[in-house]
């Protein structure tokens, strides 16, 4: 038996005489049903008007505001060319911006390649490591041990290696980062679910295949936590590689300026350290929310 059925769109009246909302109304010999096709709700405006923006933005402003004005000078007792004021800083910037922007990519550079480098072998050992165990577990003690020496004792040597160009200080960042990458990729490869590991079996998978689809897999979030880390220990390197045996980047400019006392100049190296720090965490977080967005840390 047929069913008549008609649709039509019916608008709904506040008590103030506005239309609010319309739906449409489906009837039947059965009955009616009603569906309600109002708007989404736009975006609340000023989303950046929340208080994980605005309590971060309002403290730096004071600390800086207390900093121009010579508080922590009278707190610590500190001289004005032992702590430049913001506004000294500031002004040694702008008359230094090419060179200082020139030093900057340079620094970034060397922190970029050298941490790429570290992570591939921080990767490849946590991979020797779960697939032979008996002989490859041994190499992540070693990754530990190298991490352990201290930059200042492994920056003569690598510069008496690769010379005075990139390549010394790429690679003290790579002796710097593999160990984070080692640990943390073969920590993610072993904690795998016991259940799935057997499903995988149960379809008579290889090693190959369960490495694949399995044990990598599961290790991307742990490879992204240590690039995240390495981020900031990569730049770490760089600048203290280049105190030693460099004629560029951030670190040469940071120790020369602090030899002839002009600690504004000092301070301007220390600030786009930090800057270029931060933009180099944000592009690996990036990343991560774009290769691991089914992981549930990435879910909103």
């Amino acid at each position: 038996m047929e069913r008549n059925t008609t649709v039509r769109d019916t608008s709904f009246i506040a008590s103030t005489g506005k239309e609010i909302k319309s739906a449409s109304i489906t009837s039947t010999n059965n009955g009616i049903s009603t569906v309600h096709s109002g708007r989404r709700n736009p975006r609340r405006p000023f989303r950046w008007l929340n208080p994980g923006v605005i309590l971060p933005l309002l403290a730096g402003i004071l600390f800086l505001f207390l900093w121009e004005f010579q508080v922590f000078h009278k707190l610590l007792d500190l001289k004005k060319y032992q702590l430049p004021l913001p506004s000294a800083i500031a002004e040694a910037m702008r008359d230094n911006f090419s060179l200082l922007l020139s030093y900057t990519g340079y620094t970034l550079a060397e922190a970029a390649a050298g941490m790429l480098i570290g992570s591939a072998c921080g990767f490849l050992i946590a991979l020797a490591a779960t697939a032979w165990p008996r002989w490859g577990g041994g190499s992540l003690t070693l990754v530990a041990a190298l991490n352990a020496v201290p930059i200042v004792a492994l920056a003569p040597i690598m510069n008496l290696w690769f010379g005075d160009g990139i390549g010394s200080r790429a690679a003290i960042v790579t002796a710097t980062t593999m160990a984070a990458m080692a640990i943390n990729a073969y920590k993610g490869m072993s904690a795998v679910d016991p259940l799935a590991l057997d499903l995988m079996h149960s379809y008579a998978a290889g090693k190959p295949a369960v490495f694949r689809y399995l044990r990598i897999r599961n290790s991307l979030p742990y490879v992204f936590t240590a690039l995240k880390i390495n981020t900031t220990a990569s730049m770490i390197g760089a600048i203290v590689g280049e105190f030693f045996f460099s004629s560029r980047g951030l670190g040469y400019l940071l120790s020369n300026s602090v030899k002839v006392a002009k600690m504004p100049l000092g301070w301007s190296c220390i600030v786009l350290a930090a800057i270029a720090g931060v933009i180099f965490y944000l592009i690996v977080e990036r990343l991560e929310k774009v290769f691991i967005k089914w992981h549930s840390s990435q879910r909103a």
